[in-house]
């Protein structure tokens, strides 16, 4: 599992570690994998031109002293330096002995065009707001260059707690970090500014408290957590989800709905709603119903709202149910919020970002910048487990604790009907009897790989992504 800690906590992580270690050991192990990385990233060291934009603090002792190491190798290192009389004097008086350069910002314009690497180390992970003017401009200066950028621990202009990127930022190519992940390099808008990352470990595993501020399950978790049936098991053990979805208007919500549902491993599906037909025209094995909810016989999970149009019975009905409960869609505006807070059984609200923005009365744009912010407080306003879809795919748990970032999310799921599959796919996981959290990371999980599979390159449909899922379950369990 991929984890990510606070500032604050890898600040107090760091001092605990400096405070048993020779003066500067963990700058050094952390500079030495970040030299390692830039050369690797250049291919041939020797004769390359590297430029540092060096800001005031450790970020920049960093650049300044991995540049040392390249210039030691032959490149040809200059190092931009934004604040001369705050930089850090360890790693200015390594690259001058090493033969590197220092220059003011009015001269960088030049030396980014040609360079063939340029190392942000503007600002740490401490910084906020935005970039201030004359860091802004580099960055505009790097955007426009053909160079290769590695940015040091993360990327110049994001804020590492929370993803969120306020004005303009360095974009690279490769994100050295340090000793763990930060959030900002999980999430989106954040992510798409770090390119690939690359974990140098520098002992602080020890230091660092148990639980993350954010985690993102790997293959092996995943592969953990799926239900597999047991040689005893029937249709009923293996869960049986009961889906309340469709409308006259849309009765392929229900259908997807139930095909993720049943690509997902549930024993069996009992359907309630108006699509009963095209249902059964798909998925003959569907167990359905006239009548609302409450008499459609006994499941372990129910998903209610994909496609549902006005009518709010069927929310109501599954809501007062004592069993686990999938909101997603119109559903999640059908839903009372005092009736979702006083269920005792596990509820799973599975929003996109305009819809998350409707619950907390707020555009769009601000659970788009800010997502990890407002999976807590829908999560915490709601009393349940919340998953934002997007970009990055947040699951936040009612009780707080690590929110879970999904890794395999992929541009090819943004079409329409996908989130149905979701739903039947993440509900099926609640039959199967795993938590909320984990019904919707593992969900968001295959269903991004699903996503990949089904896509490979060219458009695909959510039925495709659906007929997907099993492909999913395959490269999961190895």
């Amino acid at each position: 599992m991929r984890t990510a800690y606070s500032v604050e906590t890898v600040r107090a992580a760091e001092r605990e570690l400096m405070s048993r270690l020779p003066e500067g050991a963990l700058m050094q192990r952390a500079v030495a994998g970040l030299a390692v990385a830039c050369g690797q990233l250049l291919g041939r060291v020797y004769g390359s031109r590297v430029v540092l934009l060096v800001g005031s603090g450790d970020n920049g002792g960093d650049a300044l002293y991995a540049g040392a190491r390249l210039a030691r190798r032959g490149a040809g290192v200059t190092a931009v330096l934004l604040s001369p009389e705050r930089t850090h004097p360890g790693g200015l008086t390594a690259l001058r002995r090493a033969g590197g350069r220092t220059v003011a910002p009015d001269a960088a314009e030049d030396i980014v065009r040609r360079a063939d690497l340029v190392v942000d180390g503007i600002v740490g992970i401490g910084g906020t707001g935005g970039l201030r003017p004359a860091a802004a401009q580099l960055a505009a200066l790097v955007a426009h260059s053909r160079a290769a950028v590695v940015a040091v621990d993360l990327p110049s202009g994001i804020e590492a707690d929370t993803g969120e990127v306020r004005g303009s930022a360095v974009r690279a190519d490769l994100t050295v970090t340090f000793g763990t992940h930060k959030p900002g390099l999980l999430v989106d808008p954040a992510r798409e500014y770090a390119g690939s990352v690359r974990f140098v470990d520098i002992g602080l595993g020890a230091e660092l408290p148990a639980e993350p501020d954010l985690e993102a399950l790997q293959h092996a978790d995943v592969a953990d957590l799926l239900p597999v049936p047991a040689a005893e098991s029937d249709k009923y053990r293996r869960g049986v989800v009961g889906i309340a979805a469709g409308s006259a208007r849309y009765p392929g919500a229900a259908v997807l709905a139930v095909a993720g549902a049943l690509r997902g491993g549930a024993g069996a599906v009992r359907y309630v709603g108006p699509a009963a037909d095209a249902v059964l025209a798909r998925f003959p094995e569907t167990l359905v119903t006239d009548k609302g909810p409450a008499q459609a016989g006994r499941v372990q999970a129910w998903v209610v709202g994909p496609g549902a149009g006005d009518d709010a019975s069927a929310v109501g009905e599954v809501l007062a149910s004592d069993v686990p409960v999938l909101l997603d869609a119109d559903g999640l505006r059908l839903a009372d919020v005092g009736a979702v807070r006083d269920r005792t059984a596990p509820t799973l609200m599975t929003p996109h970002a305009g819809e998350a923005a409707a619950l907390l009365g707020v555009k769009r744009e601000e659970v788009e910048r800010a997502r990890l912010a407002s999976v807590r407080e829908l999560a915490r306003r709601y009393g349940a487990t919340v998953l934002l879809k997007g970009s990055t795919t947040l699951v936040a748990d009612s009780g707080g604790g690590a929110v879970r970032v999904n890794p395999t999310g992929t541009g090819w799921l943004a079409t329409a009907g996908s989130g149905d599959v979701l739903s039947g796919l993440a509900g099926s996981l609640l039959a199967a009897g795993l938590s909320a959290l984990d019904a919707g990371s593992v969900g968001a999980y295959l269903h991004g790989l699903a996503g990949r599979f089904a896509a490979d390159g060219a458009p695909a449909g959510a039925h495709d992504v659906a007929a997907a899922i099993p492909d999913a379950w395959r490269d999961v369990r190895g």
